[in-house]
């Protein structure tokens, strides 16, 4: 079983900056490949960013590449979204996700249904 927790989040204008963090508990946090999604009301969970389980592939959304980037931190047990350049369109709760990454050659896992374990959410506000 694996823990995750988000924190991080908060209200800031556009074109401001976020970290949000999630930090892991239970078993190996290196073995996991993590994932951050978001859902905004009366949207679907979205795929923001991932990161395998190695550390060495990552891929995001197109709506926020070249913004947000994802990082781990395997001896704090820990994934960053660095969000910059936040628009209104940001606004949602943002939640990190887990999986086994170890069983598989594929790096980076887009759909929500191929995680395990998930965090409570932190809700990300932008203002315009």
């Amino acid at each position: 079983q694996v823990q995750l927790a988000e924190s991080g989040g908060g209200l800031v204008q556009a074109g401001g900056s976020l970290r949000l963090s999630c930090a892991a508990s239970g078993r190996t946090f290196s073995n996991y490949a993590m994932g951050w999604f978001r859902q905004a009301p009366g949207k679907e969970r979205e795929f923001v960013a991932g990161i395998s389980w190695r550390g060495g592939t990552t891929d995001y959304a197109d709506s926020v590449k070249g913004r947000f980037t994802i990082s781990r931190d395997n001896a704090k047990n820990t994934v960053y979204l660095q969000m910059n350049s936040l628009k209104p369109e940001d606004t949602a709760v943002y939640f990190c996700a887990a999986r086994d990454g170890t069983m598989t050659l594929q790096p980076i896992f887009f759909n929500r249904d191929e995680y395990d374990y998930w965090g409570q959410g932190t809700q990300v506000t932008v203002s315009s």
